[in-house]
């Protein structure tokens, strides 16, 4: 089945082309997830809410302003944030256990990694050291652009031109 049919099969609310939708793009939505939440539990229930999110929302898909995948990525992408600056993730986390500290030191936790999670290391690598950085805050870290400004200690009004361009780049390296 083709992505277009699944989407056509989605769209009427076909149980098991949601299925399938699920069994393709939940590993590579998970791992986004994770590496913003850094918690096995809290990033499966994000997963969850996600397809959910999909689910009642395909409707708001255009495909004229973008890739499906993109589409769902941002979800995912979204949600996770929301999660981590919810009021409820920030109590929780107030007093983090010895096994978030475990896991941390023995998973690499490099842009490398997390952009390999979605299958985009080669295009990443051709980008500029200073675009990594910066693609890392703020898609896989989930900095806002505010607090990317503080961490790299240079203007917003830089940060917003330098992501614009970074993404510029990355999508000309993505339609070759």
């Amino acid at each position: 089945m083709t992505q277009e049919q699944l989407l056509e099969q989605i769209y009427k609310k076909d149980g098991k082309a949601f299925t399938t939708l699920y069994d393709m793009y939940s590993k590579n939505l998970y791992g986004i997830i994770f590496n913003i939440l850094k918690d096995k539990e809290e990033s499966e229930d994000v997963l969850q809410e996600v397809f959910v999110k999909i689910w009642k929302g395909i409707d708001s898909y255009n495909e004229s302003k973008g890739r499906f995948f993109t589409w769902i990525l941002n979800i995912s992408r979204n949600a996770a944030i929301d999660k981590l600056r919810s009021k409820g993730h920030k109590n929780s986390s107030k007093n983090l256990s010895s096994d978030n500290f475990v896991h941390i030191l023995d998973h690499n936790t490099s842009v490398v990694n997390k952009i390999d999670a979605i299958g985009i290391r080669d295009f990443i690598n051709k980008l500029k050291p200073k675009c990594i950085r910066l693609i890392d805050l703020l898609f896989f870290k989930g900095y806002t652009q505010q607090e990317a400004s503080e961490e790299l200690e240079i203007p917003l009004g830089t940060v917003k031109t330098q992501n614009r361009n970074c993404m510029n780049e990355l999508r000309t390296y993505l339609q070759v």
